[in-house]
């Protein structure tokens, strides 16, 4: 009897996974190429005609139009490995393609694709042992901290000033961290500073706003001063419901309007009675608010979004006011300095607000130097790496040695534990190992030395008692010392890799209703 429509396919046996092998393979193979720092970069060309030059691994998979179910499996682990650590997103999917590619051949040798799932499970705990065994702990260094950034930022654009950008990342941690033991990598900002290049980007402890200010008389530079954070606008306050004033003189006309300019003024003596010198709102501003202000030396800024306020006032302690009764002293941040810094550009006239709030600013800003172009795209990426690998160091304070040093070694354990296993789980561990042996490869190949060779001395090495052995920029086989990870990065790369291809490993039907 047949309940599906005639268009529809059904794969099951051998095919189901030659299917899915191919397309995971073939995922990994367009990711290898972009690996470690000697990695090439991708350009992307959308349909609406912009462009991305690029090598990071959740930016390529993001931006891809997959169809495939293997291959959209793929784009879910991309995005879980990205959402959970922020880097390490290539070496994930390199690795799971190999599981897949291993897993394939071994299936089409007959081994249940069960005992193959068993075989990666067992051999993950081996791996996550061997890697927790080799992390160090952090030694509260700045310069493992650097090593760390620039390892993040390793092939990127902003790899060119990698050590310059890795201070400002490390820089920007270190001072939001004077408020938090633990510091959150999202108290960081990015700006486009949309002139120069990337070696005049600079961190600012504080905030930078792009705005246009009303009045050209407004204050251009303010030095140790008070702000107010609204969320409630300053202006007259509107009826909710249309009503009609009859006037029948000219005295009662004058008599309105200076009722209604005595509350905007006692708007404004609200105000400046709490000693503000700076004025920031979400809402709208009454223009003669802003002019009665400015002539008492305030700065105001109106029209803002929630999440500007929300920034300004958590770095500079103020709290945030839905209405003019809750403003007292005691509600007030406090700033360093208050500078308006105006640039000219091929747009235009800009300007940009630069809010510094000092050394315990609980905000930082890194103003990213360069243009406007996809090189400066590609630099922020690689800064937001940094910024979510070095944080990581500090929250967990765990770390391991790059350039495959770890991969190897945890490759090796898995080899001497699939030894032990007398049935046929022995071959899906020593099929995991090979797939751990890629990552090391991987990196030989990109700096362009002789992928076996280089392989079978870093795993010589590391029989030999080498531990700290890996492969380095220029395809050597030495000891690392300038590349560290964070260890849970790598942890959950290998696990959800793994996870992946586990549960790709287990169907056995592929049905498509598309006819394709």
């Amino acid at each position: 009897m047949t309940i599906v429509r005639p268009t529809t396919t059904v794969t099951s046996g051998v095919g189901v996974t030659q299917k899915l092998v191919t397309a995971a393979v073939a995922f990994g193979d367009l990711m290898r190429g972009t690996f470690g720092p000697q990695g090439l970069d991708k350009m992307l060309y959308k349909t609406n005609g912009t462009t991305a030059v690029t090598n990071d691994g959740a930016k390529i998979v993001s931006e891809l139009l997959v169809k495939h179910p293997a291959a959209k499996a793929f784009v879910h682990l991309a995005e879980a490995q990205e959402q959970a650590c922020g880097d390490g997103v290539t070496g994930c999917m390199i690795f799971a393609s190999e599981l897949m590619r291993e897993a394939g051949r071994l299936l089409e040798r007959g081994l249940h694709p069960l005992i193959l799932t068993d075989g990666y499970q067992k051999a993950i705990q081996v791996a996550r042992h061997s890697l927790e065994s080799s992390s160090e702990q952090w030694d509260n260094s700045r310069d493992q901290l650097i090593h760390v950034a620039k390892t993040a930022m390793n092939g990127t654009a902003a790899d060119i000033n990698g050590t310059f950008l890795a201070e400002l990342v490390v820089d920007g941690l270190q001072t939001i961290s004077k408020k938090s033991e633990s510091p959150n990598y999202e108290d960081i900002r990015m700006a486009k500073r949309t002139q120069g290049n990337l070696l005049d980007s600079r961190l600012v402890d504080g905030l930078i706003v792009d705005t246009s200010l009303i009045l050209d008389r407004l204050p251009r530079k303010l030095e140790h001063g008070t702000l107010v954070a609204l969320t409630c606008p300053l202006d007259h306050e509107s009826s909710s419901r249309d009503s009609d004033i009859e006037v029948e003189t000219a005295d009662e006309w004058m008599a309105f309007v200076d009722a209604k300019d005595a509350i905007l003024q006692k708007k404004v003596q609200q105000v400046l009675s709490t000693g503000a010198t700076a004025v920031f709102s979400a809402e709208t501003i009454e223009q003669s608010i802003i002019h009665a202000l400015t002539d008492a030396g305030c700065f105001v800024l109106g029209g803002l979004e929630r999440a500007g306020i929300e920034d300004i006032a958590k770095a500079s302690g103020a709290s945030m006011c839905d209405h003019l009764d809750d403003l007292s002293p005691s509600s007030l941040g406090s700033f360093e300095q208050l500078l308006v810094e105006t640039s000219e550009g091929l747009d235009g006239r800009r300007e940009r607000l630069c809010l510094r709030f000092g050394a315990s600013a609980g905000l930082c800003t890194i103003d990213v130097g360069g243009g406007d172009g996809v090189a400066a795209e590609e630099a922020i990426r690689g800064l937001y790496d940094a910024l979510r690998s070095t944080s990581q160091v500090m929250k967990t304070r765990r770390l391991t040695r790059g350039g495959g040093c770890a991969h190897m070694a945890a490759a090796l354990a898995v080899k001497e534990e699939a030894e032990q296993q007398s049935g046929r789980q022995r071959l899906a561990m020593e099929a995991f190992a090979r797939s751990l042996e890629a990552i090391p490869s991987t990196l030989a190949t990109n700096a362009g030395a002789d992928q076996l060779d280089t392989l079978l001395a870093l795993r010589s090495a590391h029989r030999n008692g080498e531990h700290l052995s890996g492969i380095t920029p220029s395809g050597l086989v030495e000891v690392v010392e300038a590349a560290w990870s964070p260890t849970d990065t790598l942890l959950h790369g290998l696990e959800a890799a793994t996870e992946t291809a586990c549960g790709l490993l287990r169907v056995d039907q592929v049905i498509s209703a598309r006819g394709d």
